[in-house]
């Protein structure tokens, strides 16, 4: 059988430049268009039933985020449900892959993948359950609709948002464990937040960019948590849709879900710096902080992004934006590509699996300090 290389599917991402044979597979990762961003790659790998494979992505030097390569290992699944880690190393701006296929194809990926067609799939399942609404915000450029789904009544307005950075495929799967725990209608957390707070949930904020197979960028090369100052419906229409309907409830409470490509850690990025910032803000971002690595092995505070000097927050940052407009506490959660140090897992590193595991912590420590939001 003749070994091949393709990446013609929903967030796929790969350039074959040489498969001659199970030692000869050179790739490169394809930019985002219109930007000079790549990291993402998702390819399957065909051919080879039993055949040590090693695959070269020769490219990786010049990637979005180089430095997120060394300590990093490959995903790869047989039937496109269950992941794992793979023998991968970095040298010299090459990534090698190390793998044997068990079955006539296997795929490989950056992160475990969450295709737009399990995103379809996520917004009929969870909207067939009591007291959920879901409702398009409006459509982005290649013309998807910009999903948003609404559980809850309470007085307060919780906004969830996720895969601004597309290629950041944790942060969906994270919003699938937040969506599975809120609509549980025996989970005391979940009817307890649902009486409290209206939850508005974008589970992608960047359709265009995961069809496409992109890192971080949508159909028109903007980097959506760049866009939050200034939106626009000709570069950013899902900024301009997110924020319109924001803008239209309030916010009380406000997290944004990415991925890290480098730090091998969980962690909440806030919004240190704005110019309308309050002593009430900081002390409640503090507080969600030390309750969710209280109720997480798998969150710390240790390490994170440097918090931005006084005045100098970059407003066109979605955390940064919300909270200086709305007064609220509003946060970033980074999870990582790599496994996460305080907790490694050998055979998966951090997964899906772990991801939305986080995401029912998250809920809890929200519960906790949530009738001190206002």
């Amino acid at each position: 059988m003749t070994i091949s290389i393709g990446a013609g599917f929903d967030g796929g991402n790969i350039e074959v430049l040489r498969c001659a044979g199970p030692d000869a597979i050179d790739l490169a990762i394809r930019r985002d268009a219109h930007s000079d961003f790549y990291q993402w790659f998702y390819f399957r790998l065909s051919g080879a039933r039993g055949d040590a494979c090693r695959v070269r992505i020769t490219n990786c030097g010049g990637s979005a985020y180089p430095g997120g390569w060394p300590g990093y290992r490959a995903v790869v699944s047989h039937d496109r449900q269950h992941w794992t880690r793979t023998e991968t190393d970095y040298a010299e701006g090459v990534l090698t892959i190390d793998v044997t296929p068990l079955t006539d194809s296997v795929w490989i990926a950056y992160f475990a993948p969450y295709s737009m067609e399990r995103h379809h799939a996520l917004i009929a399942r969870i909207g067939q359950a009591p007291g959920v609404t879901t409702r398009v915000l409006g459509q982005t450029l290649d013309g998807q609709d910009l999903d948003c789904i609404d559980v809850g009544d309470g007085p307060l307005n919780v906004w969830l948002y996720a895969r601004q950075h597309p290629g950041e495929t944790m942060a969906e799967w994270w919003m699938e464990g937040v969506l599975d725990r809120l609509i549980d209608p025996d989970d005391a957390v979940a009817v307890a937040l649902r009486a409290r707070a209206r939850f508005h949930i974008i589970p992608n904020m960047n359709p265009d960019g995961s069809r496409r197979g992109h890192l971080r960028t949508n159909a028109a090369g903007a980097n959506l948590n760049r866009e939050w100052a200034g939106p626009s419906l000709d570069r950013s229409p899902e900024v301009v849709h997110a924020l319109a309907a924001m803008n239209a409830t309030g916010v009380d409470f406000a997290m944004d879900v990415h991925g890290d490509e480098a730090l091998p850690h969980n962690f909440i990025a806030g919004f240190e710096g704005i110019p309308n910032i309050t002593d009430h803000q900081l002390t409640l971002l503090g507080d969600y902080k030390a309750i969710l690595e209280r109720l997480s092995p798998d969150f710390q505070t240790r390490v994170g992004y440097p918090p931005s000097a006084a005045g100098r927050a970059n407003l066109t940052m979605s955390t940064n934006q919300i909270a200086n407009r709305f007064g609220c506490l509003a946060m970033t959660l980074e999870m990582p590509f790599k496994d996460a140090a305080e907790n490694p897992d050998p055979i998966a590193g951090w997964s899906p699996e772990r991801s939305r595991i986080l995401a029912r912590g998250c809920l809890v420590a929200l519960l906790e300090l949530i009738d001190r939001l206002r």
